[in-house]
C-alpha cells in the first residue's frame, strides 16, 4: 500500500473502521520509519517486565538524579508525517489527554515499577508534557496515538512517556549495571598480586612512646627490600633520612616529591612514602604501615585499607593503637592471613596533674600549650611574649621545613626559646622535648563521616596521642605531665583520658578512576560531582567497610566543572590535595585546569608572574597567611607535575623556589609575635579612626547645639571640645598596646563604653531642657502629619 493511498483511505473511513485499519497503517509505517514501539498495544501486559529492576537492592536516593534537558522537535525536513496520515493535533485536546494520563493511579503505580517514584514521575511528566506541547512536529507513532486516543486508551501513552523518562533520567536504563560497577563488597579481590602470596602480618600495638614503631623500623632496615608507609610527609622524610644515615639506600616518594639516592637514578630497594603513594604491585620483603588506626579516618581511611590489603610483602608490620586489632584481624581472616599481635608499654611515665595552669605566669621551660585554632595560637604567643618569654609555634598549615625549624629551635638547649605553642599537628611526625602538655581548650571542630562539621570535646584517642608527646624516651625529660589551662577543664580531661578507646568498627574505601569512568560511560552527560553522589548511593559495602567522605573531591569537581577536560584528567585534578578554606589555592586549581585545557604548559616564568615573585617578608599575620597559601600553590604545582609532566615541566625550579619561600616563612614565624603586634596595631588604627570619627560627629553636634543657644547665653563661656592628638604624637592607646598592657579586644570594649557614656550624657543634656526649643520642634513634627 502506498503512503498517499494509506492516508487517503484513513481520512475517508468512518471512525469505527479507522480503528480496524490501524494495523495496516502501522505496517506501512514500519516499512517507512522502522519498528513502532510496543506502546500501540495495551500497556498493563508489559508491566511485570521490570519488576526485577531493583534486584532486591536498597532503593536509590532519587534526589541525586539530575534531569537532563530534552529539546522539543523543530520543523521536520520531511514535513509532519503524522499530520499527513491523520490530522493536525489540537493542542488543547492533547493537554487534556496528558492531564488525564498524569492523574491515573494505575499509571503512577506502573511508573513506580520502572523506578519512577513520585518525585521522578512528576519531573518526567512535566518534561514529557513540555516536549509534546512545544514540538512543531512529533514522531509518527506518538502522533497517531494522541489522535487515536478516543479509540484506544490513555494508558497507551505510557511506553512513550517511559522512553522520554529514560532520556532525562538515563540512570533508570542502567541501574543494574551501575550496581555491579559500584559493588565494593569484596575489596581483597582487588589485589591479585597480594593474594598470590602468603603474607605474615605483625601488629605492633601500644600507646605513644612505647617503641612499637622503632621495632618495626628495625625489621625494615634489616630486610633486603622494604617500604615504609606513613601518614605525613614529615614522617616519610624522617624514615628516608634515618635509613640513608644507617647505610641503607632509601628513596623518598610523596605526592609532591620523588627523590632517588642511586647515582644512575635506579630505584633503591627501600622506599619511604606517604601511605597514598605506596605501590601495590612492587614486591618487598618487609612493609611497615604506620598509624594503622587511621584506617577509620572519614576522608583518608581508604589509603590504609589499600595498603593493608594490597601491599606485596612477605612481612607486613602494622603500628598503631590497640583499638584497630580486632578489625585488622577480621579483615585478614577474609584474606586467609593470621595476625600476630605484639604489645608494648609506654617507656616513660606520664602524670595527669591535679591542678590547672590557670595563668601563663606559671609556665616552665619545656611546656607545650596545645590550641585548636590559629587565633588561640596567636593570642597565647602574644601573651607569652608580653611576659618576656620566647616561644616556638607549630600549626598544620606551616610548611614542613618551617615546622622542623621551629621544633629544632624548641629542642635546642642553648636556645632561649623554652615554650612551645602548637596545634594537634604535634600529635605525630615531630620529635619534641616536652616536659608538660597543657590543653588550652578541649573543644575541637571536626568533620564526621557524613561530611558534617561538629564541635565537640576531643576524643580519647586524640587526647592520648597529644598527651603522649610529653616526657618522651628520646628527650631530656624522662617523665611527662599533662594538665589544662582552665581549672574547669581538668576533670573533663581526666575523664576523657580514663575512657577506654572505642574499638574501630570499619575501614574506609574509595572509588577508583576506572570505576568512575565506567559510571560515566553509562551516564555520559552527568557531571563528575553528581557521578560521585550516585556512585556512593549505589555502592554496596560489607559491614567491615564504609565509603570515605568525598566532599573535598566534589568541591574541586564543581569548581572546575565548566572547564573542558577529559574525565580521567578531571578526576586527577579533583584528587589533588587542596585546602578549600584558602581562596587563593582554590582559584589556583581553577587557573591550572584552565591552562591545561588550553594546552598551554605552566612554565616556571608563568608561575613566577602568577604568584608575583619575588615575595616580600611578611609585615603582619595576614601577609604570613598569604605566604602559606602560596607555598600550598607551589605544592599543588609539584603534585600535578608528577601526573602531567609535559604540562607542568619545571618541577625542579619550582622546588628551589619553594625552599626559598620556606625560608621567608621561617623568618616570619620566628618573628610571629612582632607580626601579631603589628596586626593588633593595624586594628588599633582602624578603631582609632572610628573613634576619631565618632568624636568628630559628637563634637559637631555639640557645636551646632551650642550655636543655637549662644544667642540666649552670655558670650563669656566657650563650648568644651574633645582634644584630638596631633598627627605626630602616638596616642595613649597605641602606647599601651605596644607595651602589651592593652589588647585590641580591650580597646573595642573601652570605646563601646565611652560611646555609651557620651550618648547617655547627651540624653541628659536634652532631657534637662537646655535645648527645649529644638526638642519641642521635633515633637510637633509627627502631629503635623
Amino acid at each position: 500500500m502506498s503512503f498517499p493511498r494509506c492516508a487517503l483511505l484513513w481520512a475517508r473511513l468512518p471512525a469505527g473502521p479507522q480503528a480496524r485499519y490501524r494495523a495496516a497503517v502501522c505496517s506501512a509505517l514500519r516499512a517507512h520509519i522502522g519498528p513502532v514501539p510496543r506502546g500501540l498495544g495495551r500497556v498493563p501486559a508489559v508491566a511485570s517486565a521490570s519488576s526485577s529492576a531493583s534486584g532486591g537492592s536498597k532503593a536509590p536516593n532519587t534526589s541525586l538524579f539530575v534531569p537532563l534537558t530534552v529539546k522539543p522537535q523543530g520543523p521536520s525536513a520531511d514535513g509532519d508525517v503524522g499530520a499527513e496520515l491523520t490530522r493536525p493535533l489540537d493542542k488543547n485536546e492533547v493537554k487534556k489527554i496528558l492531564d488525564k494520563f498524569y492523574k491515573r493511579k494505575e499509571i503512577q503505580k506502573l511508573g513506580a515499577d520502572y523506578g519512577l517514584d513520585a518525585r521522578l514521575f512528576h519531573q518526567a511528566f512535566i518534561s514529557f508534557r513540555n516536549y509534546i506541547m512545544q514540538s512543531h512536529s512529533l514522531d509518527v507513532d506518538i502522533h497517531i496515538i494522541l489522535n487515536d486516543i478516543c479509540f484506544t486508551h490513555v494508558d497507551d501513552l505510557f511506553p512513550f512517556f517511559l522512553r522520554h523518562a529514560k532520556q532525562i533520567f538515563p540512570v533508570l536504563e542502567c541501574k543494574d549495571d551501575l550496581r555491579k560497577i559500584s559493588d565494593l563488597r569484596i575489596p581483597p579481590n582487588w589485589y591479585p598480586e597480594a593474594r598470590a602470596i602468603q603474607r605474615k602480618i605483625i601488629f605492633h600495638s601500644g600507646p605513644t612512646n612505647s617503641g612499637k614503631t622503632y621495632h618495626a623500623i628495625q625489621k625494615y632496615l634489616s630486610a633486603k627490600s622494604g617500604v615504609y608507609c606513613g601518614p605525613l610527609k614529615l614522617l616519610a622524610h624522617e624514615i628516608f633520612e634515618k635509613s640513608n644515615a644507617a647505610g641503607v639506600p632509601c628513596d623518598l616518594v610523596t605526592g609532591e616529591e620523588r627523590v632517588t639516592v642511586e647515582p644512575d637514578g635506579k630505584q633503591a630497594a627501600h622506599v619511604a612514602c606517604t601511605v597514598e603513594m605506596c605501590s601495590v604491585t612492587t614486591p618487598y620483603e618487609v612493609a611497615v604501615i604506620d598509624e594503622i588506626q587511621m584506617i577509620k579516618d572519614p576522608a583518608r581511611g581508604w589509603a590504609w585499607t589499600r595498603a593493608l590489603l594490597g601491599l606485596c610483602a612477605e612481612e607486613v608490620h602494622l603500628c598503631g593503637e590497640s583499638a584497630a586489632i580486632d578489625l585488622v584481624t577480621e579483615l585478614m581472616y577474609t584474606t586467609g592471613e593470621e595476625v600476630e599481635v605484639r604489645n608494648y608499654k609506654r617507656l616513660t611515665p606520664i602524670t595527669v596533674l591535679d591542678h590547672a595552669l590557670e595563668s601563663l605566669d606559671n609556665l616552665r621551660p619545656g611546656d607545650c600549650i596545645v590550641c585548636f585554632s590559629k587565633n588561640d595560637i596567636y593570642s597565647v604567643s602574644r601573651q607569652i611574649e608580653i611576659r618576656g618569654l620566647e616561644s616556638a609555634v607549630i600549626y598544620g598549615s606551616l610548611p614542613p621545613g618551617t615546622k622542623l625549624a621551629q621544633a629544632k629551635k624548641f629542642n635546642d638547649p642553648d636556645d632561649p626559646c623554652k615554650i612551645l605553642v602548637a596545634t594537634d599537628a604535634i600529635g605525630m611526625g615531630l620529635n619534641l622535648s616536652i616536659r608538660r602538655i597543657i590543653f588550652y581548650s578541649l573543644i575541637k571542630p571536626s568533620i564526621n563521616e557524613k561530611g558534617e562539621k561538629e564541635i565537640e570535646p576531643i576524643t580519647t584517642s586524640q587526647a592520648l596521642q597529644i598527651a603522649g608527646r610529653a616526657g618522651r624516651f628520646s628527650s631530656k625529660f624522662k617523665e611527662g605531665e599533662v594538665t589544662t589551662m582552665n581549672r574547669e577543664d581538668l576533670n573533663l580531661l581526666k575523664e576523657i583520658l580514663n575512657r577506654p578507646v572505642d574499638p574501630i568498627r570499619a575501614a574506609g574505601l574509595h572509588p577508583t578512576a576506572e570505576q568512575i569512568e565506567m559510571f560515566a560511560y553509562h551516564l555520559p552527560d552527568t557531571t563528575l560531582s553528581n557521578l560521585i553522589d550516585i556512585f556512593v548511593d549505589f555502592s554496596q559495602v560489607d559491614g567491615q567497610y564504609f565509603v570515605c567522605n568525598m566532599d573535598d573531591f566534589k568541591f574541586s569537581a564543581e569548581l572546575i566543572q565548566h572547564i573542558p577536560l577529559s574525565l580521567r584528567v578531571r578526576y586527577v585534578f579533583c584528587t589533588a590535595p587542596i585546602n578549600k578554606k584558602q581562596p587563593f589555592v582554590c582559584s589556583s586549581l581553577l587557573q591550572f585546569a584552565r591552562q591545561y585545557s588550553r594546552n598551554e604548559p605552566l612554565t616556571f616564568s608563568w608561575l613566577r608572574r602568577y604568584i608575583k615573585w619575588p615575595l616580600l617578608p611578611p609585615k603582619n599575620i595576614k601577609d604570613l597567611m598569604d605566604l602559606e597559601a602560596i607555598h600550598d600553590v607551589l605544592d599543588l604545582y609539584l603534585w600535578l607535575s608528577y601526573r602531567f609532566m609535559d604540562m607542568f615541566p619545571d618541577a625542579s625550579f619550582v622546588r628551589d623556589l619553594q625552599k626559598e619561600l620556606d625560608g621567608i616563612i621561617q623568618d616570619g614565624v620566628h618573628n610571629i609575635t612582632k607580626l601579631i603586634k603589628i596586626s593588633e596595631a593595624h586594628k588599633l588604627l582602624n578603631l582609632e579612626s572610628l573613634s576619631a570619627e565618632s568624636q568628630s560627629r559628637l563634637s559637631g553636634t555639640l557645636k551646632s547645639q551650642g550655636r543655637r543657644t549662644r544667642s540666649t547665653k552670655t558670650s563669656g563661656s566657650k563650648a568644651a571640645e574633645p582634644a584630638c592628638p596631633s598627627a605626630g604624637e602616638k596616642s595613649l592607646a597605641s602606647r599601651l598596646v605596644q607595651q602589651g598592657l592593652l589588647t585590641a579586644d580591650m580597646l573595642k570594649q573601652l570605646e563601646k563604653e565611652w560611646l555609651t557614656q557620651r550618648t547617655e550624657h547627651g540624653k541628659e543634656i536634652t532631657e534637662s531642657g537646655t535645648y527645649s526649643k529644638g526638642t519641642r520642634r521635633r515633637k510637633k513634627e509627627p502631629d503635623s502629619d
